[in-house]
């Protein structure tokens, strides 16, 4: 009975730690915010499975940037990832008539994003009835889902 306690508890821990290594593996599965200008992105850019809220009708995408204050979204309609913490993202807005360039690293030892835009128009979002550019660098944490507050 002893024995198999142990044997027991010694494969729960084979699991749980290999449940954490896949997680980590998978860094590109993500929402991430940025509590400056309140703006998010949903990316799962392995699967491209994300649904955009409100929006059905472009199916599924492997991600999306959003603002708490605007319903307007920003598509990501191509990713690829280029080392184990670098994805090149093609983003477009809504309407399909602004579209940029940007890259999205992740940094592990603060467990951080940067997505950098490297060309093309700027990412951009109303607040208060104005447009509000957004840098073209920004730093997005990791985070529980956000509700939208339009």
């Amino acid at each position: 009975m002893r024995r198999f306690l142990i044997l027991l508890l010694m494969l729960a821990s084979v699991l749980i730690g290999t449940a954490q290594n896949v997680k980590s593996e998978k860094v590109f599965h993500t929402y991430i915010y940025n509590d400056e200008y309140k703006v998010y992105m949903d990316v799962n850019l392995y699967d491209a499975n994300i649904s955009v809220p409100g929006q059905d009708v472009f199916g599924m995408v492997p991600g999306f940037f959003g603002a708490l204050r605007d319903s307007r979204k920003w598509l990501v309609t191509d990713a690829k990832i280029v080392g184990k913490n670098k994805a090149e993202l093609d983003i477009i807005n809504d309407y399909g008539s602004e579209d940029l360039t940007a890259t999205l690293t992740y940094n592990p030892k603060d467990n951080t994003y940067v997505l950098k835009q490297t060309g093309g128009s700027r990412l951009k979002i109303v607040v208060n009835r104005k447009w509000l550019k957004i840098p073209t660098e920004i730093v997005l944490v990791p985070h529980e889902r956000m509700p939208d507050l339009w």
